[in-house]
């Protein structure tokens, strides 16, 4: 990797800035807290669909392993369990083994914000807002133009995640909820199944044939209620197959990703477990389990809704470019 400067891209970082301000703005008019937070911790939460940076500390004799985190997410919801209300982080987070690419890089921006006492659902009218907010202040209307195409904010397309397999992919319910079942009926579509998992198959299909349909019909499409398999720290659903999980997308672009979050503290520690078996399964960086949050759900996390977005991404699209490295003035690559 190297070091590039990229002086042409005035233009368009000054853009993103404003684009940060104005998120700043909407959350602090509507009350929430800005948080300061770590970016080294000495325990994560185990998420077996992500790759970690590890380092470590010297003092003399002492050493430590700390890792980089690839989400605020653990500091937060401490606070929140001690009687912070609703809060926000803006800053760095961290992701290994994902290569730089039009839409990421190992180092980015992430906004993490959490609303106490509302669910999901909320949440994603709050986000609405928020998207709004910053096209009125940049373009003075809830319309932008990205890549020659409309995109208004003025409301959702809204589908659930078994809606719209049926839809691009032709997976029924029945099907996409049921691991066997969806194996076989990847095989039929062609999908090599042979050392693959329900994961793998699910993650393969729904990049190649659903994401490049969202937030493509004049809308952003949030879509709500993925399989309790990937939404290892929301709020499961009366139905036993869904989590109270939602992302939302703009221009095949996924912007950002929502739990009701959980406040079941057995059941997330079982999770914790399975998550932490595939991560040393799949071969990941191995690292100390962040057991102290189950407490924290013992001590009563309050019913809440948190979400995270690529900030980066937002300003790109914001800024109508095609690539998150054409709004930034240094880049590593």
């Amino acid at each position: 990797m190297k070091i590039h400067s990229n002086p042409q891209n005035l233009q368009n970082y000054q853009t993103y800035l404003q684009v940060v301000r104005c998120i700043e703005m909407f959350l602090q008019e509507k009350g929430y807290l800005k948080l300061d937070l770590p970016v080294l911790t000495p325990a994560l939460i185990p998420e077996s669909y992500l790759e970690i940076f590890e380092t470590e500390f010297r003092y003399f004799d002492t050493l430590e392993k700390l890792f980089l985190t690839p989400s605020p997410e653990i500091f937060i919801k401490r606070l929140l369990s001690d009687g912070i209300k609703d809060c926000y982080y803006l800053g760095k987070s961290f992701r290994n083994s994902e290569p730089n690419s039009s839409l990421h890089s190992p180092e980015f921006t992430m906004l993490e914000f959490y609303k106490v006492g509302k669910d999901y659902k909320f949440m994603a009218q709050e986000v609405l807002q928020m998207l709004s907010a910053i096209s009125y202040q940049l373009y003075k209307k809830d319309i932008i133009v990205y890549q020659g195409k409309k995109v208004s904010f003025h409301k959702w397309e809204e589908y659930t995640v078994a809606e719209v397999f049926q839809k691009y992919a032709d997976v029924q319910p029945d099907e996409l909820f049921h691991e066997k079942k969806f194996m076989k009926r990847a095989g039929e579509k062609g999908y090599e199944i042979k050392n693959a998992t329900y994961n793998d198959l699910w993650s393969q299909m729904y990049v190649q044939e659903i994401e490049h349909h969202l937030g493509t019909h004049g809308y952003p499409t949030v879509l709500y209620d993925y399989p309790v398999q990937f939404a290892a720290l929301s709020k499961p659903n009366a139905d036993g197959n869904t989590a109270q999980r939602f992302e939302f997308y703009i221009a095949g672009i996924e912007l950002g990703n929502c739990f009701s979050e959980i406040t079941d503290a057995k059941l997330q520690a079982t999770r914790f477990a399975m998550e932490n078996k595939e991560r040393k399964k799949s071969g990941k960086i191995d690292h100390p389990v962040d057991w102290e949050f189950i407490t924290v759900l013992e001590n009563g996390l309050p019913e809440s809704t948190g979400i995270a977005i690529g900030v980066e991404r937002l300003g790109m699209l914001f800024t109508n470019v095609a690539t998150i490295e054409d709004i930034k003035l240094i880049t590593i690559a």
